[in-house]
Order: C-alpha cells, then structure tokens, then sequence
C-alpha cells in the first residue's frame, strides 16, 4: 500500500519502521498522559507481523520529508461478523489540523471495505479529543463494551450489509 495526501507518504508498515512506529505512538500517548503499554494495550506495535499481517489486517506509517509522523492500522476481530477494530491511528503535533486524520480514516475504510469486511470499531479515550471528533463526524456511532483498560469510549460503523 502506498497512496500520498499532500506531502505526506502513507505506506505499508516495514520491519525498519517497528522503534519509530513505537516512538510515534508513545510520544502521543505521553502528550495525552496516557501510558505506553509494551506488554499490554501496546505489544502489537512491537509484533506487526503476528497482530497484523498474521491475522489479514495491515499496519500503515506515515512520512513527511523522511520522517515518520504517523501510524494508522486495523486487524480483523470476533466482534460481529466480518468486524475490524482500526487502531493505533496517532498524528504527532506538528501533523494535525491539515486533514490528514480524516484521509487516513477514509483510506483505512477503503481498504477495509475493499477487503470484504463490514462492521468497524474503535476503541478511544475521551482524553483524545481530536479523535473523538473525528470519529464522531465521520458517521461512528458510540457503543458499549470497551476492550482495553486505557480506553473509555468505543465505536462503531457498518460499512455494508451485515
């Protein structure tokens, strides 16, 4: 996968991108006051291959002038049938407010659209205001049933028939 918005370059994720996919993350967590989590909420950063690509889901990165600035992925889940949870979708500071946040989310729906898949979640904290909007502007629909201790809120969006 690879498709540009702006400057930016959003790619599949590669085995050379796993410490700066991690620091991304970890570095927004942080700006939020929430915690990295290696072994918990955060260990599929660290094992893309199994998470991810080991499961029919794809992890993408996103680089403005050689750096990574972004993550974006989604894997599928037993939460409904043909479901995907989108996760680790974190813009560093300096990357926001350009529109990239709602073109990462229509590419990931393209994506998961096009793979046969029709039920998203997401799981959020209300601390991640940004997103929330985000989400919620895009036609998500909160639910209940949250997953992962750091989040209090979850989404979701039929993308086809169920």
């Amino acid at each position: 996968m690879k498709s540009y918005y702006k400057d930016f370059i959003i790619r599949s994720w590669e085995q050379s991108d796993r410490n700066h996919a991690a620091e991304v993350i970890g570095s927004v967590l942080s700006e939020y006051g929430l915690g990295w989590e290696p072994n918990g909420a955060d260990q599929d950063v660290l094992q893309i291959e199994t998470y991810y690509w080991g499961t029919g889901g794809e992890f993408w990165v996103i680089e403005y002038q050689g750096k990574l600035v972004g993550t974006a992925a989604y894997y599928p889940v037993k939460r409904g049938e043909n479901a995907v949870e989108i996760r680790k979708m974190y813009l560093l500071p300096q990357v926001r407010g350009l529109g990239l946040g709602k073109y990462l989310l229509q590419q990931l729906e393209e994506a998961i659209a096009s793979r046969g898949f029709q039920l998203i979640w997401i799981e959020t904290a209300s601390v991640l205001a940004e997103a929330v909007k985000l989400y919620e502007s895009q036609g998500y629909q909160p639910a209940t049933g949250v997953e992962t201790p750091r989040c209090d809120r979850i989404y979701y969006k039929v993308i086809g028939s169920c």
